[in-house]
């Protein structure tokens, strides 16, 4: 029996249904997905969103709003949170979950886009009628209305600690990050206020969907046809779809011949590509392939030169999705599930080897916005072991002369130099590559010789990539 029908009806007050409105429904259920399942937005949205279309629910105008409100809503939740806590008589962990994802939805609309106060108020508490019930909309209505008594900058003036007082907190709460996400950031990035600033306040921007051409396969001109499609900032096989868009409705896309991939991720395989080598260049390893984007670019490369690409991955499910990416590549390629760490192949066996390790993942935050508040500082001693074995795996599976990539997508020092560095120590016959020349008109990339992008700095996520030699 609902709530509706255990409380008696106020005399001459008829009982009016819920108004279900389908975007808000749907950015509720995406919200609870992410926070029940520890699914990730960027695979949870998408087939809510076919599925909605299928039924005839939604236009392209509801699909915007309701991925607004989704993004909008997980990148913003530490600030919101703050609010909200401002707001409520009791502790936030003691509020429901599916209330606490009304509250922020509701929140974002009031905060952080266009939608007027009253129809963002209203539309939320109708929202928790359908999803909550009544008794919890009231909840819902009266802490929205509290909320809207102030502007963001109001709010923040409010729960925000000054910085002069405590710089890391203030800004964890301004920019909706973790405290200790932002001083590992900080840690990597250096400088003043102003450069983290920058950095916290693009992980909390909209990226662009970004395509490769692969090479051989695709031409970059016929991406460049597409709806507010201009040229990649640093790759030349680089296509930015402005206002996002479908990249499954893509004809080369669809046929593998282009890919969704970041511009950062097509650099690293750019670099190691195009790394000097002392010898034969015959024979390439991708030894963390999956999902596959940088393994089908790599293929691709390599079949230009007459070259063979391996794409090794553990998992095997990811194997299939290397498989997938890498099909139809113009030269000769195989796709292996096999561990990094303890190399099937014989030692020296290749000329260029890139290892992708697991890692946080911190330097996308702009696209899993939730795994800003999923990671935890001691992730990263998980992660140590696995990431210093993998590289010294590449090392023993690359030839003398021949070159490794160690590559992250994270800039945290903990996953980057200091992996490097404890490797090498014990690696005297390697030498560090110089990396920033191979990616020429690519400014700021750090003192050397290793390479860190930024997307504050180079519009693309924050990997890491540091290219080694082995000389005897």
């Amino acid at each position: 029996m609902s709530e509706q029908s255990r409380r008696p009806r106020k005399p001459g007050k008829p009982y009016r249904r819920p108004h279900k409105d389908p975007v808000r429904i749907l950015a509720f259920d995406a919200l609870r997905a992410v926070d029940e399942r520890d699914a990730y937005a960027n695979l949870v949205l998408p087939p809510l969103l076919r599925k909605a279309r299928e039924k005839g629910d939604f236009d392209v105008r509801d699909a915007a709003l309701a991925t607004e409100l989704v993004y909008g809503t997980l990148r913003r939740q530490g600030t919101y949170d703050a609010i909200i806590a401002a707001c409520v008589d009791r502790p936030l962990r003691e509020v429901d979950p599916p209330v606490l994802d009304v509250l922020s939805l509701g929140a974002h609309q009031l905060l952080g886009t266009r939608i007027p106060t009253h129809a963002a108020v209203s539309a939320s508490v109708e929202l928790a009628r359908v999803v909550l019930g009544d008794g919890r909309a009231k909840f819902v209505n009266a802490v929205l209305r509290k909320v809207a008594q102030h502007d963001l900058d109001g709010w923040l003036a409010t729960v925000a600690p000054p910085y002069d007082e405590d710089p890391e907190d203030h800004l964890a709460v301004v920019h909706s990050h973790p405290r200790w996400v932002v001083s590992a950031l900080w840690d990597s990035l250096g400088g003043g206020r102003a450069g983290i600033e920058d950095l916290l306040e693009a992980d909390n921007e909209r990226p662009e969907v970004t395509l490769v051409a692969r090479p051989g396969r695709a031409d970059p001109q016929e991406l460049l046809r597409e709806d507010a499609a201009v040229p990649g900032r640093w790759s030349p096989y680089a296509v930015r779809l402005t206002e996002g868009g479908e990249p499954g409705a893509i004809d080369a896309v669809r046929e593998s011949r282009a890919g969704v991939q970041d511009e950062g991720s097509q650099l690293v395989a750019l670099a190691l590509a195009g790394a000097p080598l002392d010898g034969p260049d015959e024979k390439w390893l991708d030894g963390c392939a999956g999902p596959g984007g940088k393994a089908a670019l790599l293929g691709a490369l390599a079949a230009q030169r007459g070259a063979v690409l391996l794409a090794a991955e553990k998992q095997p499910h990811r194997a299939g999705l290397v498989a997938r990416a890498l099909h139809g590549n113009p030269g000769p390629y195989q796709v292996v599930a096999a561990d990094g760490t303890r190399p099937p192949w014989r030692p020296g066996s290749f000329d260029r080897v890139l290892v992708d390790v697991p890692c946080t993942g911190l330097g996308a935050l702009r696209r899993r916005p939730e795994a800003r508040w999923r990671r935890r500082p001691e992730d990263l001693e998980g992660f140590a072991p696995l990431q210093r074995a993998l590289l010294r795996g590449a090392l023993d599976s690359v030839r003398v002369g021949g070159v490794v990539g160690y590559a992250t997508c994270s800039p945290h020092l903990a996953e980057t130099r200091a992996v490097v560095d404890d490797v090498l120590k014990q690696r005297p016959h390697t030498e560090l590559i110089d990396a920033r020349p191979l990616l020429p008109g690519v400014p700021a990339l750090g003192a050397g010789p290793d390479i860190q992008l930024w997307p504050h700095l180079h519009g693309t996520d924050a990997m890491y990539l540091a290219l080694i030699r082995r000389t005897a």
